[in-house]
């Protein structure tokens, strides 16, 4: 099958292209940049520099290529993000989750390409109400947290674009919080730093509930999905949604740091903003069923308490 794979040099596209690759599919790897084109070689896929925001040009790489299936992975989220300023740190991915995704869908309806696959996030997005486990048919958050009403409105975009899209096998993907090998949560990675510099504490109760994903195991389930599963959402997280006041302090011992601050909502809030606040205090995990049950997957590390002692050993 030849997939088309956008945004194939970030952390979960490095990971997800050489087992396409290995699993005996033809893939067009694009990237921003032609000095990353190399790696894309080397991980046995076609490289492609593409701007996805680039209509016409996105039209005619698709036209080229041919792809039976795309897998939109394209986000611009290197780098600290400010949590005052969510939504100007997300600016570039909301444009490549809104406009970015309607170009590749305008291309996908006018080439015969089958399926599409697109990257969003679980648990913040979720409505703050109800139970602490939400399910694919849960309710988005229909009053987003001030600072982040532009980042949560590009991922309802791409979701609704992407589900509704015609002619089209529309899949979305909602990933929990990433760590290991090139994400913020690895040796060297910026959310790993201020955990051991213990400028990443826990704030008020620290009862909102992160679902969370070794990036293999995300980049497995995207695998499985480019060939299992009907058309809709997806979460992909481990077996165990857990409150921040539970994992980060097993992050922190992993890491060999001291156990993270603890401050007070009114301090957080001061300090970080009302959006940090909010997914410390009341942001909910996501399940894993549907995603086990359709695409025939399962998390090699079922717990984040197993997936950080692999990523930190020694």
């Amino acid at each position: 099958m030849k997939i088309l794979v956008t945004g194939a040099t970030g952390a979960l596209g490095s990971r997800l292209v050489p087992m396409l690759v290995a699993a005996g599919h033809t893939v067009v790897g694009t990237t921003t940049t032609e000095a990353k084109t190399a790696r894309l070689r080397e991980a046995g896929a076609e490289p492609l520099v593409l701007d996805v925001l680039d209509a016409a040009a996105v039209r005619e790489a698709v036209e080229r290529t041919l792809p039976e299936v795309i897998v939109h992975q394209a986000t611009a989220l290197s780098g600290k993000i400010d949590m005052r300023k969510v939504d100007k740190s997300f600016a570039l991915t909301n444009r490549l989750r809104t406009e970015g995704t309607d170009n590749l869908l305008a291309a996908a309806r006018t080439t015969g390409v089958r399926r599409f696959i697109a990257q969003s996030f679980a648990g913040w997005p979720s409505a703050r109400t109800g139970g602490p486990v939400k399910t694919e048919e849960d309710p988005l958050d229909p009053t987003p947290v001030k600072g982040g009403e532009q980042t949560h409105g590009a991922i309802r975009h791409l979701e609704d674009a992407v589900t509704r899209a015609p002619g089209l096998e529309g899949v979305v993907l909602r990933y929990g919080g990433f760590y290991g090998q090139g994400t913020g949560m690895a040796p060297g990675g910026d959310q790993l730093e201020m955990v051991r510099k213990r400028q990443f504490p826990v704030v008020g109760s620290g009862a909102g509930v992160w679902s969370l994903i070794h990036i293999d195991d995300a980049a497995r389930a995207t695998a499985a999905a480019v060939e299992h599963g009907a058309p809709g959402i997806y979460n992909i997280v481990d077996d165990e949604p857990a409150p921040v006041a539970q994992w980060l302090p097993v992050l922190a011992q992993a890491a060999g740091a001291k156990p993270p601050r603890h401050v007070p909502a009114w301090l957080g809030r001061l300090l970080a903003g009302p959006f940090a606040v909010a997914m410390m205090t009341e942001s909910r995990g996501a399940s894993n069923a549907k995603a086990k049950r359709e695409l025939g997957w399962k998390p090699e590390y079922g717990s984040w308490r197993e997936g950080f002692a692999v990523v930190l050993k020694g």
